[in-house]
């Protein structure tokens, strides 16, 4: 019998779970919680917090966006990370990709061992400095480079047994507005997004265990929001590309995809495609999901089982491991070059 998952993925507050944390995390349509720093305070404390969360529900999606570079949630007590532009560079410059699988391992491997089972990663924008949201997240400003080097980095992260999310689908690389604080406006022609963006999309549609859609909006494409899109997700993605595994919304509250109240977002949003949705730091417009959910009884999902890790590690296990070892030091003497 498969395990089903509710198709909302939510936000806490603070360091340990509340009494309304943990109502809502019962409810049935609750499949997913992403952490960001406000509830980090050690890993000690990050790990009670994930027995914590699964001992209120088992089936539920611990994620969080440990990327590295400016994008990493969790930093005291764990590895620094370099940017993937900054791994990029060096694999081009070597012409060797190990220590983007290594990168790929650690990342992963810290997580599982505090009980977090994804980090939305890797972001598979094409860009080097155009985006005010991607720049030195992205692997490179050419596109054979980002699926090259996205490859071995998702390598590393399966080899740890977590499961990868490319991001941010159809591309966020060409466009200099932020889709948290705006809805962005791409003037570009599919053919063009073909020759580029959607290059990642196409050569890791089978490495990728999910997708994470972006909150752009292609005038001369698609008259919908990506994100809203039926064209873009069952058309363009699914079949054209033929993506068949997870695909996930960005969050439902950024600026990107406002418009709307919270009830509409998520069913615009499951009706084009997407298998889980996020609401983060809107306690009221994740209410006002759960509330659509179990008015309009949306089922829950076979599929979100898919991203729980494949292997388990304890910290203790992990900061035994020579490999660990390793690759902090060869991290360390980057920092130090």
């Amino acid at each position: 019998m498969k395990e089903s998952f509710g198709r909302l993925m939510i936000d806490i507050e603070g360091a340990a779970l509340s009494s309304h944390d943990i109502e809502l995390i019962e409810n049935p349509h609750v499949g997913g919680l992403i952490l960001f720093e406000r509830n980090f305070v050690s890993k000690n404390q990050l790990i009670d917090l994930c027995a914590q969360i699964k001992s209120v529900k088992k089936n539920i999606l611990v994620s969080i966006d440990q990327e590295g570079g400016r994008v990493q949630r969790l930093r005291q007590e764990f590895t620094n990370l370099p940017s993937m532009q900054t791994l990029g560079d060096i694999a081009d410059k070597t012409k060797n990709c190990s220590l983007l699988n290594d990168v790929g391992w650690l990342m992963a491997s810290e997580l599982i061992a505090t009980g977090i089972d994804i980090s939305f990663a890797p972001v598979i924008d094409v860009d080097r400095q155009t985006s005010s949201i991607i720049g030195c997240r992205s692997f490179s400003e050419i596109p054979e480079k980002v699926s090259q080097f996205a490859h071995e980095f998702i390598n590393g992260m399966n080899k740890a047994g977590m499961q990868a999310t490319g991001k941010h689908f159809p591309g966020h690389g060409s466009i200099e507005e932020d889709s948290h604080l705006t809805l962005p406006i791409d003037n570009r022609s599919l053919a063009q997004l073909i020759d580029h963006d959607l290059i990642p999309y196409f050569d890791l549609k089978d490495a990728l265990s999910a997708i994470m859609c972006a909150h752009i909006l292609f005038p001369k494409i698609n008259k919908t929001n990506a994100g809203f899109s039926p064209y873009w997700i069952q058309e363009i993605l699914k079949k054209k590309i033929g993506f068949k595994g997870v695909i996930f919304s960005d969050d439902l509250s950024m600026k990107g995809a406002s418009g709307f109240s919270y009830a509409d977002r998520v069913r615009i949003s499951l009706d084009a495609g997407c298998d889980m949705v996020l609401i983060c730091n809107n306690r009221e417009g994740a209410i006002e999901a759960i509330k659509y959910m179990e008015n309009n009884n949306i089922t829950t999902s076979d599929s979100i089982a898919s991203m729980m890790p494949k292997k388990k590690l304890s910290w203790k296990e992990l900061e035994a491991s020579n490999e660990r070892n390793r690759i902090i030091k060869i991290l360390q003497n980057l920092e130090e070059n």
